[in-house]
């Protein structure tokens, strides 16, 4: 039985744009193929909550090969996606300057598939964050479906 969303579908389509890609990149390091948030849309600080968006396109690294003739976003990108809106969750809450790297994931489950043409949302919701780590449970939808959850844990290294 799937989780119970953390943000409904139809407030996350509502949502502008809080954070671009240049505020997300002043933050996650990540660069190229390996940037996989393109927006933040909303942030709840005393919640510790927070959601974004990665926009799947057909030119992507990973869609000639995966799979060839029906291109589905590999879920370990889907993890990567909701670790990085993780760790921009961690940097808005916890002042830290040093890089939060991703340091475990449990409980993944993936209940969909993501395709090119696709919005990918993103929500994540601190369990535990303190400046020594961080542990968000994340989620992502599509078309109102949840389409995978996982627990992400980073630190700052």
């Amino acid at each position: 039985m799937a989780g119970k969303l953390l943000l409904e579908y139809e407030f996350l389509e509502k949502q502008p744009v809080l954070f671009g890609i240049e505020e997300i990149r002043a933050i996650n390091p990540q660069r190229h193929e390996m940037e996989q948030l393109n927006a933040v849309i909303y942030l709840d600080r005393e919640e510790k909550l927070v959601a974004g968006y990665k926009d799947v396109r057909e030119d992507e690294f990973w869609v000639k090969g995966h799979l060839p003739g029906r291109p589905l976003l590999p879920g370990v990108l889907m993890i990567e996606a909701g670790a990085q809106l993780s760790s921009f969750c961690y940097h808005k809450i916890i002042d830290q300057p040093r890089f939060f790297g991703f340091a475990a994931v449990n409980e993944a489950k993936f209940r969909g598939t993501v395709v090119p043409g696709d919005r990918l949302y993103l929500v994540a919701k601190a369990i535990d964050i303190r400046p020594s780590r961080g542990y968000f449970q994340t989620q992502g939808i599509v078309r109102g479906k949840l389409v995978f959850e996982a627990k992400v844990m980073g630190m700052p290294v």
